[in-house]
């Protein structure tokens, strides 16, 4: 039995589907102005593991995603610069030209981290006629009210409003999370802005309250029952998306339909840096194309992100990275020798134990600590070890084969590689050119990486 933690009500809970064998989840994307750093990738990837449970657990999953490349301003005040704009204004390009641009950048991110791709992309842009229809059933039912900058949602009007993120249980004061201006109240939030008029947008469609484009929130609950109905069983994002988008879709949809959004609400914790969350605000993120010029495997990455439980949070540093770069390396050595040996070893005790942990919440630390421990004890066989990659995804068979081409290091070779980690240990570097020099002699070149040395055969030039 699979069991969550729904972040809806704060408890762990057996997961049911709506339909048998069948699950509907919905992954909250990106806002396409920039790349996405490693924090914001967090999130993909704890969805991926999701989904990869799931599917092991038998179910057959339709996966919508929504790309973000409309009316997401800077500040959850419904304020500042549209962050489309804002890009256009960076790059010198329009703001669909950067919209195209950093789609294809995310999905490459995807690729390169060995995430699935969801089985809908839906942009928010071709999606506009639906979120029209979801206001206007809002205003419909008296959930709504105008301002002089655009259409706002009541939240006084929806008792439970809030329940996502516990806010009654929240001191909330005029001014205390945001500006509020001509709101009724400091938690409303806009489902239609209108277009400045001193301010030419180029982005921006006709509706029944003028000219403008949608709210931040009111896409997500148009897309996702669009595709998925409601309720559905999964919504899933980053922890900074439950006090307000996550808490706002909710208020939105149940005001819209009277009934939940979706049964199951899952959320991954931070990637720090230092005492802070990882953003784009705060200037202080990494992209995986960073990491990919200091010759870092991206998944290396997803291999840090695993050794760590998806609720609880995670310091990065290229010293932890490092140590995940060689882990993984260790792991695809030990994979390649278990290939090479026979074994009569039965899967059934090991994937009862792996899938226990699997199902406790997606427990993989506790999943790769059982794989570690059966590979050492010499208790695993090489099948198991790939179909447990089925929900890991670190690509273990297509890793080894690709060190079963690599050229066999011999031990005098090992030796030399030894004593020159030793030497740039102790920064003895004119030992260490020396000894790159021996190692050359012998048919190799020495690459120096911030995950270690590369080593690689020396190509003739003949």
């Amino acid at each position: 039995m699979l069991i969550l933690y729904n972040s809806l009500t704060r408890r762990l809970e057996a997961f049911k589907t709506i339909k048998k064998g069948k699950v509907g989840l919905y992954t909250c994307g990106p806002t396409v102005y920039h790349y996405a750093h490693i924090g914001n990738l967090r999130a993909y990837i704890s969805s991926d593991i999701l989904k990869r449970a799931l599917t092991y657990n038998g179910y057959k999953v339709k996966h919508v995603m929504n790309i973000t490349d409309v009316g997401h301003l800077t500040s959850d005040a419904d304020e500042g610069e549209d962050k489309m704009e804002k890009g256009a204004k960076r790059e010198g390009k329009t703001a669909w030209d950067i919209a195209n641009f950093y789609i294809v950048a995310f999905e490459k991110d995807l690729t390169d981290l060995n995430i699935l791709f969801p089985t809908i992309w839906c942009r928010a842009t071709d999606h506009i006629k639906q979120q029209i229809k979801l206001i206007k059933k809002l205003e419909k039912k008296g959930f709504t009210y105008k301002t002089a900058d655009g259409i706002y949602f009541d939240t006084s009007k929806l008792p439970d409003y809030g329940k996502l993120a516990n806010l009654k249980n929240q001191e909330l004061r005029a001014g205390a999370r945001v500006g509020i201006g001509d709101k009724k109240n400091i938690t409303d939030f806009a489902l239609w802005k209108f277009s400045p008029k001193i301010e030419q947008r180029q982005m921006e469609w006709s509706s029944p309250w003028g000219i403008g484009f949608p709210g931040w929130h009111i896409e997500c609950s148009a897309m996702s029952t669009e595709y998925l109905g409601q309720p559905f069983d999964i919504h899933t994002g980053g922890i900074d998306h439950i006090p307000v988008h996550h808490t706002n879709e909710i208020a939105q949809s149940e005001a819209a339909e009277g009934k939940p959004l979706a049964n199951y609400w899952l959320h991954n914790e931070f990637l720090l840096t230092g005492a802070d969350k990882m953003s784009k605000s705060a200037d202080n993120f990494t992209t995986l194309q960073i990491l990919q010029t200091q010759n870092y495997n991206p998944l290396a990455y997803r291999y840090l992100l695993l050794q760590t439980h998806y609720r609880k949070q995670l310091n990065f540093s290229t010293e932890s990275l490092t140590a995940a770069a060689n882990g993984l390396k260790h792991l695809y050595e030990e994979a390649q020798k278990i290939k090479n040996k026979k074994s009569e070893i039965k899967d059934n005790e090991i994937e009862t134990k792996f899938l226990d942990a699997i199902n406790d919440d997606l427990n993989i630390p506790q999943a790769l600590a059982i794989i570690w421990e059966a590979i050492n004890k010499n208790e695993i066989n090489y099948k198991i070890l790939l179909k447990f990659d089925n929900i890991l995804g670190l690509n273990i068979k297509e890793n080894v084969e690709k060190l079963e081409k690599e050229p066999t290091i011999t031990d005098d070779v090992q030796k030399l590689l030894d004593l020159r980690k030793n030497a740039r240990n102790e920064k003895n570097w004119p030992e260490s050119d020396r000894l790159r020099d021996e190692i050359k002699k012998l048919g190799w070149d020495v690459e120096d990486t911030k995950s270690g040395q590369i080593i690689t055969r020396v190509t003739s030039k003949t």
